[in-house]
């Protein structure tokens, strides 16, 4: 119910002061408004309140969708982890038969080499134990005979069996 002074205010000059205007009593407006207002107002409190259910329901997706996807980054990342150790083990396994390979290859090389080597030698050995003694036996008929350069570069030539290649190759 409206007070007493509200019901006073109803009376009260509506107009400013000056020419004379015709009489009346005035219109509440703040009532008027406050009428017209009220339905759609409380439509929108309804709005409003479906809206915070509808950000509350989101926050509520939201949250859970985070934790879901927490518990999903979390078991990547275990898996991750894990096969990490399987490939850094494939990793080294594969370098170490590499390396195996290469090794092999170079002891295959080496043994092709020494294989070589011990053939020309054996090619060579006679030829060289022949020239050998004939130096020997050489040196032992004649031994007051001193051996020059040049003597001894005759001598080496006269075996059939071994080509004249110089002097002997001395080790480094």
């Amino acid at each position: 119910m409206a007070g007493f002074r509200d019901f006073l205010l109803r009376f009260r000059p509506v107009g400013s002061p000056g020419r004379a205007a015709p009489g009346g009593v005035p219109a509440d407006r703040a009532a008027e408004l406050t009428a017209e207002l009220t339905p759609p107002l409380s439509l929108l409190e309804e709005v409003e309140a479906e809206a915070r259910r509808i950000r509350e329901e989101a926050a509520r997706v939201a949250a859970d969708r985070r934790r879901e996807a927490e518990r999903q980054a979390d078991t990547i990342v275990g898996r991750a982890r894990a096969r990490a150790d399987e490939v850094r083990a494939k990793s080294a396994a594969r370098g170490r038969r590499a390396a195996e390979a290469e090794a092999a290859e170079f002891l295959a090389t080496a043994e092709r080499n020494e294989a070589e080597m011990r053939s020309r030698a054996q090619a060579r050995m006679p030829g060289l134990l022949d020239r050998v003694a004939r130096l020997v036996i050489e040196d032992i008929e004649t031994p007051a005979t001193p051996r020059t350069p040049s003597n001894r570069s005759a001598s080496r030539r006269t075996s059939p069996d071994v080509p004249d290649s110089g002097p002997p190759e001395r080790g480094p």
